[in-house]
């Protein structure tokens, strides 16, 4: 029990300081790598609290893909970051209205957890004993939150369909693939047979 409490202690305090320094870091490199460090010490929490399927989601997606992309963009992109900080002023009341809004939802979720326990104690969550955590977190995803699991797919799918159509712009002087002009084309179409006489080629 002290070891388990040594641990927790431990992984919430590095990870709160990599959160602080990822905002504090001047680096953009360094603010990637401080996030990486607290995603592992969030992924600790989850092993203390006996959820190793959401830690090992956390390392896989988030370190493993997510992270690497953005630090793969921020290395690969010239990206002036004096010129993004230089409107920070500017936006800052609209960054501390939002700021207070989560504040107070998180005053919310910790009062009404502290307000009503039996909120946790009656919870679906499936006895551990009969099933696995990554079992029983699949008997509660895809039964009871399965048209939610399916909505929340459908977003995601949108905002990719949408962020394409945004980004994406044809250039005029560019060449562009056209699937149904080559499905169709035909032998006498796609190939020219041209008789060059010797000694002369072709004008």
């Amino acid at each position: 029990m002290m070891l388990s409490a040594l641990f927790f202690y431990l992984f919430s305090t590095m990870c709160i300081g990599a959160g602080v320094m990822v905002i504090a870091a001047k680096n953009p490199v360094h603010a990637v790598l401080y996030l990486i460090f607290a995603f592992f010490n969030a992924a600790g929490l989850f092993v203390l609290l006996g959820a190793e399927f959401l830690a090992m989601i956390l390392v896989v997606v988030y370190v493993g893909a997510v992270m690497v992309l953005f630090l793969f963009v921020v290395m690969m992109l010239d990206v002036n970051f004096a010129e993004l900080r230089a409107g920070f002023l500017k936006y800052l009341p609209v960054g501390a209205i939002v700021g207070i809004l989560l504040l107070v939802e998180l005053v919310f979720v910790v009062g009404a957890w502290l307000t009503a326990p039996d909120l946790i104690r009656d919870a679906p969550t499936p006895p551990a004993s009969e099933m696995s955590n990554t079992q029983a977190l699949g008997e509660l995803l895809y039964t009871r939150y399965v048209y939610l699991f399916e909505a929340a797919g459908l977003i995601l799918l949108v905002a990719m369909i949408g962020a394409i159509v945004l980004t994406l712009h044809h250039k005029r002087d560019v060449r562009r693939q056209s699937v149904p002009a080559q499905v169709g084309r035909t032998r006498e179409t796609a190939i020219e047979v041209v008789q060059v006489e010797t000694g002369k080629g072709l004008k």
